[in-house]
């Protein structure tokens, strides 16, 4: 709950004398609803907090400074624009009302800054020399531009009984702004901590979601997958009838000599594909059942790890046993990696570098970096790239650099191959048809082109490996962590 009328009637006669005369040398927003003014009276500076808070709508002085965010907000910055620097010539209460207008000469001449600290409505006007408001802390448009008139005055409560404010002392020269701001120091943070829960909760909520419908969504292409278990059998026995098989046939009947007793089998076939085309298509679709059931089941054993972690939490909140996370420090400024770096794991350099690029794990854990352009792609690989790193290119077309982070003298794993050899497909004139050669090499054997445009190299030694998009490999990379 706010201020009461005989709250406020403390407080503005303690802070009244102390401010009256003064100057407003700085204006801050760390909130919301929350506006403080640093006033320079001689020989002490005092800091006004102007809350409109719906349940902690207050004025008072504050000692403890609030972190302000990176940017003023817009109200700030009209305050700053017309009364930093102004002169504060009277403080007094709207006689019975939760009302204080704070009298000022800013360089346009007379204002009055209106703290209307009326619970739920509470706003913040600043107002000219005729009473027409300029600005709103609550952005109230049909205020903006009118004549001010106050809210219509709520009837007096119990809890309008004047309270017994302890008298300045040395220690404490302003009492009732000490014990306020002790009093509402600690109801914001259970505000605060209500609200990081209520947002986390509704989180959580989002992301258990879109987990289990990523499972779904997996556990129904493993499924596909399954179906094709049989086929490498099939395209064995297409294999060893092929002489006997003629382009245009929607079936055959084969005797199925992996059955022991040697049954007749009727396998259907593509009448628009060759005997040979027919087999190929059996074999590729084994390949996807093995490629599934080695890529899908560990994703889906991820995922559903993350998924119960996110349900623990989840519980957690509602029990009430989860606590706020710390607030994240700044995150270190990006470094080209230095010498002493070059024996580090990869993952260590990974965590080191948020870098501009395109970010993947490889199924090995690798990291993957991908340029976004050509200013990117330069970066990528002629600053950020180590001697030793896997560097790749979609062949003969545009796309681009795509760098694998190693440890001096290791090789890609085959898998890691792929995956950088894929997204340096997906990110090229390629990805319409989906196939395409890949061209490799160690990062030191690629060289800018001089007097080219940016991103433009040579390259050595390069070797070539085929690619064609996998749904499943590009569903596993963009998922994987740290994926940006």
């Amino acid at each position: 709950m706010g201020l009461s009328t005989a709250d406020i009637a403390a407080v503005v006669e303690e802070i009244a004398p102390a401010l009256t005369g003064g100057w407003i040398q700085k204006i801050h927003q760390p909130t919301l609803h929350a506006v403080t003014l640093e006033v320079r009276v001689p020989g002490h500076t005092h800091s006004l907090l102007l809350s409109t808070g719906p349940e902690t709508a207050r004025l008072h002085f504050t000692r403890q400074p609030l972190p302000n965010p990176p940017a003023p907000p817009v109200f700030c910055q009209f305050l700053r624009a017309h009364i930093q620097g102004a002169r504060i010539d009277a403080i007094r209460q709207v006689s019975g009302d939760r009302i204080v207008r704070m009298n000022l000469t800013a360089r346009e001449g007379a204002c009055v800054l209106v703290a209307e600290l009326t619970g739920r409505h509470a706003d913040l006007l600043l107002l000219d020399g005729r009473e027409q408001a300029l600005a709103s802390l609550n952005e109230d448009r049909d205020r903006v531009g009118q004549s001010y008139q106050p809210p219509l005055r709520q009837p007096h409560t119990p809890r309008e009984m004047a309270e017994s404010w302890p008298a300045p002392s040395d220690d404490r020269p302003f009492p009732v702004s000490t014990l306020l701001e002790e009093r509402y120091r600690q109801r914001e943070a259970d505000g605060a901590t209500a609200h990081q829960r209520q947002s986390r909760l509704a989180e959580l909520k989002k992301s258990i979601k879109k987990a289990a419908r990523r499972i779904d969504a997996l556990r129904e292409d493993l499924d596909k997958a399954n179906r094709y278990q049989d086929y490498a059998r099939y395209g064995e026995l297409l294999k060893a009838n092929l002489g006997t098989m003629r382009k245009g046939h929607e079936r055959v009947t084969v005797v199925d000599y992996f059955d022991p007793a040697q049954t007749e089998l009727v396998i259907p076939l593509d009448p628009a594909k060759t005997p040979q085309g027919n087999m190929d298509d059996y074999f590729k679709k084994h390949r996807k059942f093995l490629s599934a059931g080695q890529e899908i089941r560990p994703r889906i054993e991820t995922i559903e790890e993350e998924l119960a972690a996110l349900r623990k939490e989840q519980q957690a909140i509602q029990d009430g046993s989860w606590t706020p996370p710390e607030p994240a420090t700044a995150p270190a400024r990006d470094r080209r990696p230095r010498p002493s770096d070059q024996h580090s794991a990869p993952s260590t350099q990974h965590s080191k570098r948020s870098g501009p690029f395109r970010r993947f794990i490889s199924a090995d854990g690798l990291p993957i970096y991908v340029g976004r352009n050509a200013k990117e792609n330069e970066e990528l690989t002629l600053k950020f790239a180590q001697s030793e790193d896997l560097w790749l290119h979609a062949q003969g077309v545009p796309g681009s650099h795509v760098v694998v982070r190693l440890e001096k003298g290791a090789n890609p794993p085959p898998d890691t191959l792929k995956d950088a050899a894929t997204l340096a497909l997906l990110y090229s004139d390629f990805k319409k048809s989906g196939k395409g050669d890949v061209i490799y090499t160690r990062r030191k054997y690629v060289r800018k082109a001089k007097g080219r445009p940016p991103g433009t190299v040579t390259v050595t030694q390069e070797k070539a490996i085929y690619i064609q998009l996998d749904r499943t490999r590009l569903d596993r990379l963009k998922h994987s962590p740290g994926c940006v």
